[in-house]
């Protein structure tokens, strides 16, 4: 019996804001977010996103992604990306708003050359990691981590970049 056809993605509204000049080093980044996110929502199963659906995504550097991450989950350090799921509700044939993305400059280059990385691979599964976060995956249990890493390899593959997870997986 033939498989129902999969309806098509539509790709959310990503609106972008870069606040940092350090970014101005990168300057595909903006177009690298777009593709990963557009890319990850067309893997998904329709049932996982809205037909409207809209995020942001800030493209920051380390101090602000400290106070952020201090503000909002009491840890006074940098990291590499945060997301803030929106939740609650929305009017009726209003778009869907998923939240937002955070990303810092500093960590996300340290990280990619720490570990050999190309800039934009990087990138990608940040982006990636932040919007599956947005809707609702998380990694704090082993299971949850399973299932969140196993769609970034996938989303990534789409998109031939290299498994975030394999140096770390071969040294298990």
């Amino acid at each position: 019996m033939p498989q129902p056809a999969r309806r098509a993605m539509r790709a959310p509204v990503i609106e972008i804001l870069v606040r940092s000049p350090q970014w101005a080093a990168q300057p595909r980044a903006e177009a690298v977010v777009r593709g990963t996110i557009d890319e990850a929502a067309r893997a998904l199963a329709p049932a996982q996103l809205a037909a409207h659906a809209e995020l942001a995504v800030m493209l920051t550097d380390d101090e602000t992604i400290r106070a952020l991450n201090k503000q909002w989950r009491g840890r006074d350090t940098a990291t590499n990306v945060l997301s803030f799921p929106a939740g609650g509700h929305r009017a009726p044939g209003a778009a869907t708003r998923l939240g937002d993305i955070a990303i810092a400059y500093e960590t996300l280059a340290r990280e990619a050359e720490a570990d050999g990385k190309p800039f934009a691979a990087h990138l990608a599964h940040l982006a990636v990691h932040g919007f599956l976060h947005l809707l609702g995956y998380d990694h704090e249990l082993d299971e949850q981590a399973c299932a969140m890493e196993r769609l970034e390899r996938e989303i990534l593959a789409r998109l031939d970049i290299a498994d975030p997870y394999a140096t770390r997986d071969a040294g298990a």
